[in-house]
């Protein structure tokens, strides 16, 4: 499949141009968004895939949080808990089954791929993909979502968390990791949402997203950034916190 990549940043800038993009967590996204894009298209590289599945592979990290925007503007957070699936949203954009100012025909002309790209932006933020996905498709989502992860490591540092998970600074380095995070992070796997109780807890599953990472090439961008170790050092003001991240630490290493 032919991308005209010039074609899919014009379709995208006028969807988001409809939205307050002078707003923090608007520009956020923005921003957000191109760096998987670019992220996808690396570890694509890294694969050695075509030019043709590496554009692919750009395309899906561009139209993977499309949703977001609409959910910040409705709802006025990134909580999915407390608003909607952004992912699941984005994908109904895309293909028409929510009303919708954007449509995938945006961005593509071509709709060979059609079926990879909603499996793709759909499962994106899941926290499985399915099991009985095909391995290309399962690959490509896979991609995305190690993209998406490391990219959360930056934003968790060089955004203010407490615009990220709507507390008060004294709250978010006052409070202790929950006792049931601390005990699935230290189980090597991801955090389930339902058990994040504290802003902390959220930072801590987000240090648990590592242990997802798929590709090497993911792991040794991960590594290079360096935004997982100044997470690592979350500089709390409890001091039961900080015995927590001592640990957490040491998991890690």
């Amino acid at each position: 499949m032919q991308i005209d990549r010039e074609r899919a940043k014009s379709a995208f800038w006028a969807y988001v141009n409809g939205f307050d993009v002078q707003k923090d967590m608007i520009r956020l996204k923005v921003e957000h968004t191109f760096r998987v894009s670019q992220l996808c298209e690396e570890i694509a590289d890294s694969l050695g895939l075509s030019k043709e599945d590496r554009d692919l592979a750009w395309l899906i990290g561009l139209l993977h949080d499309l949703g977001r925007f609409e959910q910040q503007r409705r709802y006025g957070t990134f909580n999915d808990a407390l608003s909607i699936d952004h992912a699941r949203y984005g994908a109904e954009l895309l293909f028409g089954e929510a009303e919708s100012a954007v449509s995938i025909r945006d961005f593509v002309e071509e709709d060979s791929e059609d079926g990879l790209i909603r499996t793709a932006v759909f499962y994106h933020s899941a926290y499985r993909i399915p099991e009985n996905l095909d391995h290309r498709t399962a690959m490509f989502c896979n991609i995305l979502r190690d993209a998406d992860k490391i990219d959360i490591l930056k934003v968790n540092v060089e955004f203010p968390l407490e615009e990220i998970y709507n507390v008060s600074t004294e709250v978010l380095y006052g409070e202790q990791v929950s006792p049931q995070v601390m005990e699935s992070f230290f189980e090597g796997h991801a955090v389930l949402r339902s058990l994040k109780k504290t802003a902390v807890d959220h930072v801590v599953g987000h240090i648990s997203l590592v242990f997802e990472l798929v590709y090497p090439k993911s792991i040794e961008i991960v590594k290079k950034q360096g935004y997982l170790e100044k997470l690592l050092h979350f500089p709390s003001k409890n001091p039961l916190t900080r015995q927590q991240f001592a640990q957490i630490r040491e998991k890690m290493k």
